[in-house]
C-alpha cells in the first residue's frame, strides 16, 4: 500500500472557509487569502513597516511635517496663559450698552480724571497712563506703592477731606505708578486699598488706621501738590522722592504760632458779635471770652482730655463773661457776647464734610462724622447751659431779643464778615496765599445772605443755602484753578453763616425752663447747618457738572427709582 493510499481523506468540516478555491494559484501551500485581497494586476506599494507594527486611521500622511508637541509642565488652573499680559489685559466683559469712550485730557484737573475712572467698573476703565518709574524697568514694588498711598490718604482724611476726595487721591497715586486695577476704600477711621494684577492673580490688600486728627490746611495743600506732581507724566517723581517729600510734609511746623491762633479766635468771636448787633464793648468782651476759652481748651488737650471736654470748657468763658456783664448792670448786649463766643466753637468744618460724604454715597463715614458733630455740639451745650443755669439762679436777666437786632450799616456788616473769615482761615492753618481769596469769598457769602434775608425778606434757611451754594461754587472753581483742595476756599468762607445766634437762643430758652421754645430754636440751628452743608456741596457739584471732562457719562451715579 502506497503512502497516498494509507493517508486518511480530509473531511469537509476540516476545510477552512478561507481556503482558496480549486484552480487558484497561491504562493505556498500554507498561505491564506482574504476576501479583501488585492486583485492581480493592481500595483500597490507595500509599506516598509513590519507586520507587527500597527497604524491608525488618524496617522499623519507622508510628506506632512508636523512638530512634535512639547511636554507642558503641570501647573495651576489659575495660571495665566503665555499670551496673556497683565499690563495690557483685555476687558473682562462688554456691557450691553458698550464700553464708553473716555477721553481724559491733561487739561482737566487730576481730581476729575481720577474721579471719572474711579466711578467706572474695573473692566471699563481706560488704559493706564504713563506711570512713574523708580529707575528699573519693572517699576516699584507693589507693597511700597500701597504703603505710600495709604500714608497720603491718612494725611488727607485726618485733615478733614471728604471720603470721595480721599479715594480719588489714593487712586491717583496708585495709577501714577502703573497699578490700574486698584480699589480704595475709606471709612471714618480706616483706610484700605486692594490691588489685583490681573483677573487670575490674587489681590494684594493693605490697610491703615487713622487715630489722630488735626486741622492744618497748609499740610493738606502740600499733599495735594504731591499728588498733582505724581499724576503729571511730565514730572518724574520716583518712589523714594515721594517718600522724602511726604516725610517733609509731616515734619513741617504749623505756619502760625500759638499766640496767633489765640488772637484769631478772639477776632473771630468779636467779628461774630458785631454781626448780631454788638458794639465795641461787646467786641472786646467776646474776644476776651473766646481767647480765654481757647487757652483752657489747650490746657485740657495737654492733659490728655478728650475733645468733648475741651469743647465744654471752651464754651464756659464767653457765657461767664456775658452773665457777669448782666449781673454788673453794664449796658451791653450780653447775649451778643455769648453768641460771638459760640461762633468760634461750632464745628462747621466737620458738619460740611459729614453732609458731603452722605450726599456722595459714603454713608458710614457720614454717620460717623455727624455723630462726632453731635458730640461736640452736646459738649458746647453742656458748658453754656451750666453757666447760664448758675447765672439765672444768681438773678441774671438775659434777654434773647437783644441779639436779634443787626446793624443798619451794610459796610460794617460786610467788613465784620470778612474779618470773621480771615480769622477762621488762620485758625485752620491755611496758606497765606489762600487767606485773601477765602476772605473775599466770605464777604460775597454775607452779601448774598444779607441781600436775600434783610433786603428781600426771604427765610434765613433759603438765604443761607443760596449763600453757601455760591461759596461752594467759587471755592470749587478756585481750587481747580490752583489744582488744590476746595476746603481752604470754602470752610472759612461759611463762618459768617454758622447758626451761632439760633444755638444760643435755644440754649438760653432751655436754661429758663422754656423747653418748647428752646427746641424750636435748636431745630432752626440744625436746619441752618444742613442748609450750609447742602449748599456748599451743591455748589461744588454744579461747578463739576459744567466742566468738560471728555465723556458724556462723566458723572455716572447709581440710579434709584421709588426707593429701590
Amino acid at each position: 500500500m502506497t503512502d497516498a493510499a494509507d493517508r486518511k481523506p480530509r473531511s469537509d468540516e476540516a476545510r477552512s472557509g478561507f481556503l482558496p478555491p480549486s484552480g487558484t494559484s497561491v504562493d505556498g501551500d500554507m498561505s491564506t487569502t482574504s476576501e479583501f485581497a488585492i486583485p492581480e494586476g493592481l500595483a500597490v506599494t507595500r509599506p516598509t513597516a513590519t507586520e507587527s507594527e500597527t497604524t491608525s486611521e488618524f496617522a499623519v500622511p507622508d510628506g506632512l511635517d508636523v512638530q512634535a508637541p512639547q511636554a507642558e509642565s503641570e501647573g495651576s488652573a489659575f495660571t495665566p496663559p503665555r499670551t496673556y499680559s497683565a499690563k495690557h489685559a483685555p476687558s473682562a466683559f462688554t456691557p450691553p450698552s458698550g464700553i464708553p469712550v473716555v477721553s481724559l485730557t491733561k487739561d482737566v484737573p487730576w481730581q476729575d480724571r481720577m474721579r471719572t475712572m474711579l466711578r467706572m467698573p474695573v473692566a471699563e476703565r481706560p488704559a493706564p497712563e504713563p506711570s512713574q518709574r523708580s529707575g528699573d524697568e519693572s517699576g516699584p514694588a507693589v507693597p511700597r506703592v500701597l504703603d505710600l498711598t495709604l500714608r497720603i490718604g491718612e494725611l488727607l482724611l485726618a485733615g478733614g477731606e471728604g471720603a470721595e476726595d480721599v479715594e480719588t487721591a489714593m487712586f491717583a497715586v496708585c495709577r501714577s505708578y502703573g497699578l490700574d486695577r486698584c480699589e480704595p476704600n475709606v471709612t471714618f477711621t480706616l483706610l484700605a486699598i486692594s490691588y489685583q494684577p490681573s483677573l487670575v492673580d490674587d489681590p494684594v490688600t493693605a490697610s491703615r488706621t487713622v487715630r489722630r486728627r488735626g486741622t492744618d490746611y497748609t499740610r493738606l495743600a502740600a499733599v495735594y501738590q504731591l499728588v498733582d506732581d505724581l499724576s503729571d507724566d511730565e514730572t518724574a517723581v520716583s518712589l523714594e522722592e515721594a517718600y522724602r517729600r511726604l516725610a517733609e510734609i509731616r515734619r513741617n511746623r504749623h505756619p502760625y504760632p500759638g499766640w496767633a491762633l489765640t488772637g484769631a479766635s478772639g477776632l473771630l468771636a468779636g467779628a461774630a458779635s458785631v454781626l448780631v448787633g454788638g458794639d465795641v464793648i461787646v467786641f472786646v468782651a467776646a474776644a476776651l471770652g473766646a481767647m480765654l476759652g481757647d487757652r483752657l481748651a489747650w490746657l485740657c488737650a495737654g492733659r490728655g482730655l478728650p475733645e468733648f471736654y475741651q469743647f465744654t470748657v471752651a464754651a464756659m468763658p464767653p457765657a461767664a463773661i456775658g452773665v457777669a456783664l448782666t449781673l454788673g448792670h453794664v449796658d451791653v448786649k450780653a447775649s451778643a457776647v455769648i453768641t460771638g463766643g459760640l461762633f468760634a466753637l461750632l464745628p462747621g468744618r466737620a458738619l460740611v464734610a459729614g453732609v458731603q460724604d452722605g450726599l456722595t454715597g459714603f454713608y458710614i463715614t457720614a454717620s460717623a462724622r455727624l455723630l462726632e458733630v453731635l458730640y461736640f455740639f452736646v459738649g458746647i451745650v453742656a458748658g453754656v447751659l451750666l453757666v447760664l443755669y448758675f447765672g439765672v439762679q444768681l438773678g441774671a436777666r438775659l434777654n434773647p431779643d437783644a441779639a436779634l437786632g443787626a446793624s443798619d450799616d451794610p459796610v460794617l456788616m460786610i467788613g465784620a464778615s470778612m474779618l470773621l473769615s480771615l480769622a477762621f482761615a488762620v485758625l485752620l492753618q491755611q496758606e497765606r496765599a489762600t487767606v485773601v481769596w477765602v476772605t473775599l469769598n466770605g464777604g460775597v457769602a454775607w452779601v448774598v445772605y444779607g441781600a436775600m434775608h434783610y433786603a428781600g425778606d426771604i427765610s434765613p434757611v433759603a438765604s443761607t443755602a443760596a449763600a453757601a451754594g455760591l461759596v461752594g461754587l467759587f471755592g470749587q472753581l478756585l481750587s481747580r484753578y490752583q489744582f488744590a483742595s476746595a476746603l481752604p476756599y470754602t470752610t472759612a468762607a461759611i463762618g459768617p453763616l454758622l447758626p451761632g445766634s439760633a444755638t444760643y437762643f435755644g440754649l438760653l430758652a432751655i436754661a429758663q425752663s422754656e423747653v418748647d421754645e428752646g427746641l424750636v430754636s435748636l431745630s432752626k440751628a440744625v436746619a441752618l447747618a444742613m442748609a450750609i452743608a447742602i449748599g456748599v456741596n451743591l455748589g461744588s457739584e454744579i461747578s463739576r457738572m459744567f466742566l468738560r471732562i471728555g465723556s458724556a457719562e462723566k458723572r455716572r451715579a447709581a440710579k434709584r427709582t421709588r426707593g429701590f
